[in-house]
């Protein structure tokens, strides 16, 4: 048992002593600027997340289709059309597939529907929360109509 664990100790204390570890600046802060050796690490800094919803258009027919709740809606100024933000997932396993509109006197029911892309089925896909946004036009301007959601009860 003993040689197993020396072993192994001495494997690690190979493996991870093979390059001098970067260092931090002058307070040794995480804020600091960070150095290594030449050669020995590649530093990248991640892109900005996106100033807005990514805009998107309905893509179906997908794959077991369902509703969507979404998070809320912009109308436009002239009340013609409305545009519906949610959170979903990546393309190619959260795709919108279709919307509908209902519009009575009273109200306007929108209902999103996703899916996963046809031939996917066998994708795998990271789970990350992407926020989404899509217009949709109206037969007649909003006015007073309440707008609902017609994936909630």
């Amino acid at each position: 048992m003993r040689t197993t664990l020396a072993a192994a100790g001495l494997f690690l204390a190979a493996a991870c002593g093979g390059a001098p570890a970067p260092t931090t600046g002058a307070s040794g802060s995480p804020d600091d600027a960070v150095s290594a050796p030449a050669g020995t690490a590649q530093v990248t800094t991640p892109a900005a997340p996106a100033a807005g919803p990514s805009p998107t258009r309905p893509k179906g027919p997908t794959v077991h289709p369902r509703k969507v709740r979404w998070e809320k809606v912009r109308p436009s100024r002239d009340g013609r059309r409305l545009t519906v933000i949610w959170w979903s997932g990546v393309e190619p396993c959260s795709v919108l597939d279709r919307v509908g509109v209902r519009e009575t006197a009273k109200r306007v029911t929108i209902t999103l529907y996703e899916g996963q892309a046809r031939g996917a089925e066998n994708t795998a896909c990271i789970e990350i929360a992407v926020q989404k946004s899509t217009t949709v036009k109206l037969k007649k301007p909003l006015g007073h109509r309440e707008i609902v959601d017609g994936a909630k009860g």
